[in-house]
């Protein structure tokens, strides 16, 4: 899948849709999609951001992130067009759906 650039009223729907489905909030942070998710310790943090990964190499579009014990932050952008595009809300639906499943707080 190629990244297409999305429009602010394109990124506006879609940012509807995201937060639509979860208790999880991802803001819009200038040109960036973030999100924090909060874990009951290290060790399903670690799992949870393994689980990313895999899915990150599967569609070639990598977070930037960072991990603080029980916390995994996020930022996506697509650095390749500069801006948001549509494999940042791919991306960002698959950690919220692996959020559920490692039962983020």
């Amino acid at each position: 899948m190629k990244p297409t650039k999305l429009n602010l009223q394109e990124i506006d729907l879609r940012m509807l849709e995201l937060n639509t489905a979860t208790d999880q909030s991802w803001q819009l942070q200038g040109d960036k999609l973030t999100a924090t998710y909060k874990f009951s310790d290290f060790p399903q943090a670690f799992a949870f951001m393994t689980a990313v990964a895999i899915h990150a190499e599967k569609i070639n579009h990598h977070p930037d992130w960072s991990n603080a014990y029980n916390k995994v932050s996020f930022s996506l952008s697509t650095h390749e067009i500069g801006g948001i595009s549509n494999l940042d809300f791919v991306l960002a639906e698959e950690i919220r759906k692996l959020a559920e499943v490692f039962s983020c707080n």
